[in-house]
């Protein structure tokens, strides 16, 4: 039979990165963690790990233990928080992870009213990029998860976990101030087919997304300037080096002023905006999860639903 405390540790290293980070983080030495990996590669009969400078990456074996791990850590950290719960102790922490503009709209005003009413609990925030998070949420690292799917990605196994979605949030062009296109009335993706444009690299989502659309459209878009940070985009739009599709939410935040907002007749894009926990995610869980919702439904295009 594998050990659990070694299963846990591989969980530990994957979510590090290395195992320096791993033992820094149990507050253990660098060798006893290797060590341990040793005897679970022993215990396995094969490489869990391919180690190099700048780390490690998990085998095709360490990645399929690696789902069993965060599950046995999960359930670990379940009994404890039982046990706390049945004592009348309220957890000493609670964390959230998040992407770049969900933090910017979604999460301040549920963490400042969460704060208010529970001054005990230390809050922590964790920028993730999606897809990144559902191994962190099943080993309990993160209690809550606020995740998204674009068009054309498709949404990685919520096993072990309850996903539900908050809000779906339409995509708008943006163009510079002035663009002698943004007086047509009918504005199409087509139209914009000669634009630099301004987006992810390839296989980053809001990438994938205006590749999909352009497919769709029978054309293809030069891509010229590569960034997912939507505040650059917007920049570089105002500076008049191209166009982009953006989520809705971006806009509402203090910023560039000087571009066009457009809708594309020939393309309504939305990325799906979910919120992910564990299957018994407790009552402050539940609590903060209500505080993040509430918002969302306002602007969701559809009631919440299990994907």
């Amino acid at each position: 039979m594998l050990d659990a405390h070694r299963l846990a540790l591989l969980a530990e290293v994957a979510h590090a990165g290395s195992i320096a980070g791993a033992a820094q983080r149990l507050s253990f030495t660098p060798s006893a963690v290797s060590q341990q990996v040793a005897k679970l590669e022993r215990d396995v009969g094969a490489p869990v790990l391919h180690r190099n400078p700048r780390g490690v990456t998990l085998t095709p074996v360490g990645e399929a233990l690696l789902s069993h791990a965060e599950t046995i850590v999960g359930e670990l950290r379940t009994a404890e928080r039982t046990v706390r719960a049945l004592l009348a102790e309220e957890p000493a922490q609670l964390t959230v992870g998040t992407f770049a503009s969900a933090g910017m709209t979604l999460v301040p005003a549920a963490l400042a009213g969460f704060r208010r009413d529970h001054p005990a609990v230390a809050l922590r925030l964790l920028d993730l990029e999606p897809p990144d998070g559902y191994g962190l949420v099943r080993s309990r690292d993160l209690d809550l998860l606020i995740t998204h799917r674009y068009p054309g990605t498709p949404l990685p196994d919520p096993r072990g976990l309850e996903r539900s979605l908050l809000c779906s949030e339409r995509f708008r062009l943006v163009l510079p101030a002035g663009h002698p296109l943004a007086r047509l009335r009918r504005l199409t993706l087509r139209a914009l087919a000669g634009e630099d444009w301004i987006s992810g690299s390839p296989g980053v989502p809001n990438r994938v997304c205006l590749e999909e659309l352009a497919a769709a459209a029978g054309i293809r878009l030069t891509v010229a300037y590569e960034t997912r940070d939507y505040q650059v985009i917007l920049a570089l739009v105002e500076a008049g080096l191209g166009v982009a599709y953006v989520p809705e939410s971006v806009l509402g935040r203090a910023g560039p002023t000087r571009i066009e907002v457009r809708d594309a007749a020939d393309a309504r894009p939305a990325r799906d905006i979910f919120l992910v926990h564990h299957r018994r995610p407790g009552k402050l869980v539940t609590e903060m999860a209500d505080r993040l919702s509430r918002p969302a439904g306002r602007r969701s295009r559809n009631s919440p639903r299990r994907p």
